[in-house]
């Protein structure tokens, strides 16, 4: 039981799952339903401060290095072309909206770095992002308990 929890924990924290793949796994494995929620949604909600340093500390640092700076002009690019029209114009709302739809590509890692190409105050940032984070696991974990009552 433990062990599953962790990784559904791991899942959320991780950017290619977020809460979309935790809070299935966990419950899938058969874990308390309510405490999968919880524990997913409180660990994806973890990804933003962690961003969060990293862009504003580490990397400054990292761009130093070619490759990575590539890499983040193409993260950049992808941001902005992507939702970033509708987030730099509807700020707060806009960024709410992208984060809370439950499909890959969108989320906190999205969401944080929309938020820093965009200069969204963090308080704000982070608002749009937890309540974006929670109606998107809402979304999620009623679909799998929906999922699962049709296989039982």
């Amino acid at each position: 039981m433990i062990q599953d929890i962790i990784v559904s924990m791991l899942w959320s924290v991780s950017p290619f799952g977020e809460a979309k793949v935790g809070i299935p796994y966990g419950m899938l494995q058969g874990l308390n339903i309510y405490l999968v929620f919880i524990v997913c949604f409180l660990a994806n909600l973890l990804v933003f401060p962690i961003m969060m340093v990293f862009l504003d500390n580490i990397n400054h640092y990292l761009l130093r290095w070619n490759w990575y700076k590539k890499s983040a002009i193409w993260v950049a690019r992808r941001a902005k072309t992507g939702s970033g029209n509708k987030i730099q114009k509807y700020g707060f709302w806009g960024l709410l909206l992208f984060v809370m739809i439950p499909l890959p590509g969108t989320g906190v890692y999205a969401g944080s770095i929309a938020s820093y190409l965009f200069r969204i105050e963090k308080k704000k940032a982070f608002t749009a992002n937890a309540i974006g984070i929670f109606v998107s696991s809402v979304i999620i974990w009623g679909t799998t308990l929906l999922t699962m009552g049709s296989l039982g």
